[in-house]
């Protein structure tokens, strides 16, 4: 391949498909994205090139890493002849990073992100089935106008709603709310279903900016404000608050956002439960109808996890609270079928 090929490019940033075994225990991320890529050998669907942008445990993981995936996205984006992107990520915390890279990607080309449940080393490594899938998926033409997606185990997600719901078999990730957009078959052949309109794309920070805390905290049986209070006091500007049920939590915690929200920090309400929308329903004290009327923000169909991103990143961009709830409001409704 010329660079002045239409080619896909991979970017490598570590995670299970990547991984070996290490002397000091447990599995390593230490292959490079040539050693990745390699793995494939002849089962290439596009010409490709690979960039290596860090070898890194998805857990591992900070905003500014994912900011700074975001960002070589953009820029290899720059090149006309680029086809589309894959990322091999860890699956730990690639609902994370892909939804990031949703919220701010306004290219029509495709970004998939892809990586493994099995080690490089083992046995029956399941990342290079992945990864020739994903490429097939980034340069083919269906993937243009989709967004970034999620391909794993021959399914193809949106990047909004998915999540990690195994923590070992390979068909790994699930999207109860938003769907799937397709599939692609052993022999690569991509079929995509009509997505809709997408949403406008969000500013991309810079690495290195204003870095907001924003945290999480569940509730659960018995919880007090404890952990609450703990977080406003480190400093806290954003609070995602994992509710139980519809978005639900206590008298205590209620009380203790209701106070937050007084002096500024954003509270989100989302939900422990895999499938629905946080809705305000509940009084007593410390129900979701309670919750919004001591100020915090529903999350509508977004689980903690994508809240977070998306918070964090709408305190860096635009911490206008008006500007928040109207983007929640936007980013957790799923989209209208295609006619």
């Amino acid at each position: 391949m010329t660079v002045s090929d239409s080619h896909v490019v991979l970017l490598a940033t570590g995670g299970t498909i990547s991984s070996r075994s290490s002397r000091a225990g447990g599995a390593v991320a230490s292959d490079t994205g040539e050693q990745v890529f390699n793995a494939l050998g002849s089962r290439v669907s596009h010409p490709v090139r690979v960039l290596d942008v860090f070898q890194k445990g998805s857990y591992l993981l900070t905003f500014d890493d994912m900011l700074r995936i975001c960002s070589t996205i953009k820029e290899v984006l720059r090149d006309p002849k680029v086809l589309g992107v894959v990322v091999t990520h860890g699956t730990d915390t690639m609902e994370e990073t892909a939804y990031l890279a949703e919220l701010t990607h306004g290219d029509e080309r495709p970004v998939v992100f892809t990586g493994a449940q099995r080690a490089a080393d083992s046995d029956a490594p399941d990342g290079p089935d992945n990864l020739a899938r994903a490429i097939a998926v980034a340069g083919s033409k269906e993937g243009r106008g989709k967004g970034v997606m999620v391909q794993f185990a021959g399914i193809i997600f949106p990047a909004a709603g998915v999540r990690k719901s195994q923590t070992l078999r390979l068909n790994a990730f699930a999207n109860p709310d938003f769907g799937i957009l397709g599939q692609i078959s052993d022999q690569g052949q991509v079929a995509l279903a009509g997505t809709g309109s997408r949403l406008e794309a969000l500013p991309l920070p810079e690495v290195g900016g204003r870095s907001p805390r924003v945290d999480l905290v569940a509730s659960y049986p018995g919880a007090d404000a404890t952990l609450m209070h703990a977080s406003l006091e480190a400093g806290a500007e954003g609070i995602v608050l994992q509710g139980t049920g519809s978005g639900n939590a206590n008298r205590s915690l209620c009380s203790e956002v209701a106070a937050a929200v007084a002096t500024g920090v954003v509270l989100i309400t989302s939900t422990r439960v895999d499938g629905g929308p946080v809705v305000p329903i509940y009084g007593a004290g410390g129900g979701g109808e309670d919750l919004r009327a001591a100020g915090a923000i529903g999350s509508g169909h977004l689980r903690p996890s994508q809240s977070l991103i998306l918070l964090n990143l709408l305190l860096r961009i635009n911490p206008d609270r008006e500007r928040i709830t109207e983007i929640f409001t936007q980013r957790g409704r799923p989209p209208e079928p295609s006619a």
